[in-house]
C-alpha cells in the first residue's frame, strides 16, 4: 500500500504544471542598471586609450629654456597612454532636489586637479594623482530654475574636459587658456525654448578652495533663434592671485555652430582675457584667440573634423614667454564610427608659432610641432 502511495505522489509531482514548478524557485536577482533604473539614477561612462607622437619634445619642454607647450592633454612624444576613464552618476529629476557626481581617472586627471591640489590659479601646474572629482554638486530644479551648488566645470569654451563631448582627439590652445572647474553657485533660467540665462559666483579658475577670498562672477547667455544655429556667450570677473600679489581676472567666450544639415555642421570660438596687475610694475597681461571647426560626415560611419586655431598671447603670460608670441594650429580629425558606442580615430595636427618655443630633441627650439595620434574611443 505504502509503494502504492509513493508512486503516486512521484506521478503527480512530474505532472505538476509548469507554472507551479516556476513559482517554487527563487525570483531573479535585479540588476544593477535596473536598481539604478527604479531609483531615477543614470549612469554614463566612457574609456579613452590612445598613442600619440610628437616630431619634438613635448616631455622635455620643462627643461629647455624658452620652451613652451601649446598642447593640454596629448603631451607624450612617442607613447600609449590611458587618457581617460570617465564615470557620472546622477539624478537630475525636473522637479526637487538631485545631484551629479563625476570623476575622471587616468593621464589627463593630473591635468585638471584644482587649487590647492595644484595651485593652478597663480600658474598652470600637475599633480601626480591620476584620480579627480570633476564635479560634485547638489541641484534644485523648480519650474524653470535650475541651481546647482558644489563643483562643476566652465562656461567657457567649444570643447570640453571629457573625451566622449569632443570630435578632435586634441585639445585646442583655447580650451587650455580658460578654467576647467568652479567651485560655488550657480542658477540657469530657462526663459523659453530659445533662451537661458545663467548666472553664479564661484571661488575663481580651478579653486576648490577660495586662493585670496575674493570671489569671481559669473555670466551666460545660450540663445537658439532658429533650430540650427545656437550661440552662447559667457563672461566671468573677479579678483585672481598673481605674481605680484591680487588683481582682476576678465574673460568673455563666444561660441555659435551652425548644423547646416545632419551630415555637416560649422563652429567658431573667441576668447578675450586680461589679468590686472599680473606683470612687472602692475601692468596688465592680456591674451585672445579664435578657432573654426568643420564637420562633415559623408556616411554614418565615418566623419571628418577640421580644426584650424590663431592664438595671441600679447604679453607672454599665458605660455610664460619674454614677450607676445602669436599661435596657429591646424588639426584634421577622421573617425570610423563602428557603433553607437566604439569610435577610432586617427588625427594629424601641426602647431605654428612666429618665435622659436618648441622643444626639440637636440635641447632648442623650433618655431613648429607636428603630432599624429590614434585613439579608441569606447562609451558605455
Amino acid at each position: 500500500m505504502k509503494k502504492i502511495v509513493l508512486a503516486s505522489a512521484i506521478s503527480a509531482l512530474f505532472a505538476a504544471p509548469a507554472t507551479v514548478l516556476a513559482q517554487a524557485k527563487p525570483p531573479a536577482v535585479p540588476t544593477l542598471d535596473k536598481i539604478f533604473e527604479a531609483s531615477g539614477i543614470t549612469t554614463s561612462g566612457y574609456i579613452d586609450a590612445g598613442y600619440t607622437y610628437s616630431n619634438r619634445n613635448l616631455e622635455g619642454t620643462s627643461g629647455v629654456p624658452g620652451a613652451v607647450s601649446t598642447r593640454v592633454f596629448d603631451s607624450q612624444n612617442n607613447s600609449f597612454v590611458l587618457h581617460q576613464v570617465g564615470l557620472t552618476m546622477a539624478k537630475q529629476p525636473k522637479e526637487g532636489f538631485g545631484g551629479l557626481v563625476n570623476f575622471t581617472v587616468g593621464k589627463d586627471a593630473q591635468t585638471i586637479h584644482s587649487f590647492p591640489e595644484v595651485n593652478t590659479a597663480v600658474a598652470p601646474a600637475n599633480s601626480t594623482s591620476m584620480f579627480d572629482v570633476t564635479q560634485a554638486y547638489l541641484q534644485y530644479a523648480g519650474g524653470p530654475i535650475t541651481i546647482i551648488g558644489g563643483k562643476f566645470t566652465t562656461l567657457h569654451g567649444t570643447e570640453v574636459i571629457a573625451s566622449s563631448g569632443n570630435n578632435n582627439i586634441s585639445r585646442s590652445i583655447l580650451f587650455g587658456a580658460v578654467p576647467f572647474t568652479h567651485t560655488g553657485v550657480r542658477a540657469t533660467w530657462a526663459a523659453s525654448d530659445a533662451v537661458s540665462v545663467i548666472a553664479g559666483v564661484n571661488n575663481g579658475w580651478d579653486q576648490l578652495t577660495d586662493a585670496n577670498r575674493g570671489k569671481t562672477a559669473e555670466l551666460g547667455v545660450t540663445l537658439t533663434p532658429i533650430k540650427p544655429l545656437s550661440i552662447t556667450v559667457s563672461g566671468y570677473s573677479g579678483s585672481e592671485p598673481t605674481a605680484n600679489g591680487n588683481g582682476t581676472r576678465t574673460s568673455e567666450n563666444l561660441v555659435a555652430s551652425w548644423a547646416f544639415t545632419d551630415a555637416f555642421s560649422v563652429g567658431l570660438e573667441y576668447l578675450n582675457f586680461s589679468q590686472d596687475n599680473a606683470l612687472a610694475g602692475g601692468a596688465k597681461a592680456k591674451y585672445s584667440g579664435y578657432a573654426g571647426y568643420v564637420t562633415f560626415m559623408p556616411t554614418p560611419k565615418w566623419r571628418a573634423v577640421v580644426r584650424l586655431e590663431s592664438f595671441d598671447d600679447h604679453d607672454g603670460f599665458r605660455f610664460a614667454t619674454a614677450g607676445q608670441v602669436k599661435y596657429k594650429e591646424g588639426t584634421l580629425t577622421l573617425a570610423y564610427v563602428a557603433s553607437d558606442s566604439f569610435e577610432l580615430r586617427g588625427e594629424v595636427r601641426e602647431d605654428k608659432a612666429d618665435t622659436a618655443v618648441f622643444a626639440t630633441y637636440d635641447g632648442n627650439t623650433s618655431k613648429t610641432l607636428m603630432t599624429l595620434a590614434l585613439q579608441g574611443l569606447y562609451k558605455f
